[in-house]
């Protein structure tokens, strides 16, 4: 057991330096390069100029906001995966991004986010919320929350709110089809510090609070009957933890439009090198999404500078490539066994 916690802390550590190298990266690389020397020179003294105006306007508030919603959708898809047993769940499954992005579809068409910037997020969000209500009511049968339903109903929804979507876009004027098209590929450009922070909040408090369940989760991952027996109470855990990931995937969405693949991708990966245990699967999930997606928007904005691609085609490529060779890997590995 000792070692096992030893193994744990070294994977957190190496982690976290990880995320450290990946976000100086970030900070230096760009459409205007900046030294490492004088990254570091600008953050630890007060200054002014192009340079850092760029790195404390534009590219730090993108880290953070990539350390937060990389961090959701990595803890979201691990939770997830762990209570369906299902390792093709993700976050965006259950259909309450297809809420937040009809929400953020509304406010467009609408004009309203025009009026005020952060009419947008509120929509999204209030949007993923309903979907959120709409699932849960229709998934619990006498008190029991029924996760075959879950998944099903969350699915179906999922294909309404992308039917209504269209319908909006092919009503919409271009600009308006432009600026849906751009938000569904998803985007860590948010200027908005009071957003910034709000995410960074729900996710480390999502962390600590799932945490709470990382026995259960463990519990869940041998079955219904098998949990009930080690003495988990199954309801309570179910509807917090479908709470806190469905928070988790609202705010991320209403905020950052649709990045997909870290969900799925992450705690593949995680699982592969730290094993199936729910204490290191959670935070070795967080930080890994954090990196994945840091790392992608940096790729996104330097790629073709100063074009910026969406963070989401970066995400799908990498994501996909990565999933692809690791199913493939173990395949290897099967058929030698």
């Amino acid at each position: 057991m000792r070692k096992k916690i030893i193994r744990w802390i070294i994977w957190i550590g190496v982690l976290g330096a990880f995320l450290l190298a990946i976000s100086v990266f970030s900070l230096c690389v760009g459409s205007a390069d900046i030294s490492v020397k004088k990254v570091i020179s600008l953050l630890f003294k007060a200054g002014s100029g192009s340079e850092y105006s760029i790195l404390f306007d534009i590219r730090l508030p993108r880290i953070i906001l990539g350390f937060a919603i990389g961090g959701a959708l990595g803890l979201s898809g691990v939770i997830l995966q762990g209570m369906f047993r299902n390792s093709l769940v993700e976050p965006y499954t259950l259909g309450i991004s297809g809420g937040a992005a009809l929400g953020v579809s509304l406010s467009i068409i609408s004009g309203l986010y025009r009026i005020n910037v952060l009419n947008m997020p509120v929509f999204g969000f209030l949007g993923a919320v309903v979907i959120i209500i709409l699932i849960y009511a229709l998934s619990m049968q006498r008190g029991i929350l029924k996760m075959q339903g879950l998944l099903l109903t969350g699915v179906m929804i999922s294909f309404i709110s992308s039917s209504l979507i269209m319908l909006i876009m092919s009503i919409s004027r271009a600009e308006d089809l432009h600026g849906i098209v751009f938000w569904i590929m998803g985007s860590l450009e948010e200027p908005n510090w009071f957003l910034i922070k709000i995410a960074v909040f729900i996710s480390l408090i999502s962390l600590f609070v799932s945490y709470f369940f990382c026995h259960d989760l463990n519990a869940l991952s041998l079955g219904e009957e098998e949990a009930l027996h080690l003495g988990i109470n199954i309801e309570r855990t179910k509807r917090l933890l479908f709470l806190i990931s469905s928070l988790l995937v609202g705010y991320s969405v209403s905020v950052a439009g649709i990045i997909g693949f870290v969900g799925l991708v992450v705690p593949h990966f995680v699982r592969m090198f730290a094993g199936n245990d729910h204490r290191i699967l959670l935070i070795g999930s967080f930080l890994t999404g954090a990196c994945f997606l840091i790392f992608c928007d940096t790729v996104a904005r330097s790629i073709i500078a100063p074009v910026e691609l969406p963070v989401g085609v970066i995400t799908g490529i990498l994501g996909g490539t990565l999933f692809v060779c690791a199913l493939t890997k173990k395949r290897i590995i099967a058929g030698e066994k």
